[in-house]
């Protein structure tokens, strides 16, 4: 019963977490918005919970200083590593390169796709050029939970997909870009790719179909846990807990009590004062 209770009590952080408005640690602050559907129904069991989540993302990156011993490998973020971009939107893929160079705090140049090979150290900061897929972290109940979720996983393709510890299950799959397109000229502060705007656009292009591939992974995980773990078969007995689960229309309502319900209790404590 202590390790039910401390499911339980768990479960009521994480979810109170989730409906706040305190941003999250990651570069885009809030729940993607493709990603609550699926949360929603993970959350809506009694024996599991989401922990972090991300839809899919392009993104591109400026790597961080790098020792000479080796500590921070190649990608890693090193200090002083920097997010140029970032978009969670299928929409906004096409244009980042325009968008950046208006808005880098660093100049921004478009070489003539050679980098001399003696500016090639082990210290070199690259531009990387990523898409990331869906990646979700839940915690179960217990080990019988976690692994009917990796099950259900696995047999979506989901094939990176594992259970570590305290039966926190990770669901990934491989589908990720990662390529070097460019590098940090420190004499200058200068941004260079070099790699053609044309190479971009094909990058870009295999991005967008990995958004695509992506999405319908998303939804064939949706569908078999809510047939597999939150359906009980036809001939069973067995009964499955179920949590109601808010409609947008509802979560966005309940949203707004709350707010009114905050600024409401503020204006009460700043009439005291």
């Amino acid at each position: 019963m202590a390790a039910q209770d401390a499911f339980e009590q768990k479960k009521k952080a994480i979810l109170s977490e989730i409906d706040s408005t305190q941003p999250d640690l990651s570069p885009k602050g809030t729940i993607d918005e493709l990603c609550l559907p699926i949360i929603d129904l993970i959350n809506a069991s009694a024996n599991m919970v989401t922990t972090s989540s991300c839809s899919g993302r392009v993104s591109v990156f400026l790597e961080g200083t790098k020792l000479y011993n080796g500590e921070v490998k190649i990608g890693g973020k090193g200090q002083g590593g920097k997010w140029l971009y970032v978009t969670h939107d299928r929409g906004k893929v096409i244009g980042w390169l325009d968008e950046l160079r208006s808005k880098s705090e660093f100049a921004f140049e478009l070489s003539d796709n050679k980098i001399p090979v003696e500016q090639v150290t082990g210290s070199t900061r690259y531009i990387l050029y990523k898409y990331e897929p869906f990646i979700l972290h839940v915690k179960c109940r217990d080990f019988q939970a976690a692994s009917k979720l990796y099950n259900a996983a696995m047999s979506c393709g989901f094939r990176e997909s594992g259970i570590g510890s305290n039966n926190l299950v990770a669901i990934r799959i491989n589908i990720k870009l990662d390529v070097p397109i460019g590098y940090l000229d420190e004499d200058s502060d200068t941004l260079k790719l070099f790699v053609s705007p044309e190479y971009v656009s094909v990058l870009d292009s295999l991005s967008l179909s990995k958004f695509d591939e992506n999405t319908r992974k998303m939804q064939a995980l949706y569908d078999r846990i809510e047939r597999e773990l939150l359906t009980p078969a036809p001939d069973s007995n067995s009964k499955v807990d179920i949590i109601p689960i808010e409609t947008k229309e509802e979560r966005r309502e309940r949203k707004k009590r709350e707010g009114m319900e905050r600024q409401r209790q503020l204006k009460g404590t700043q009439n005291v004062l």
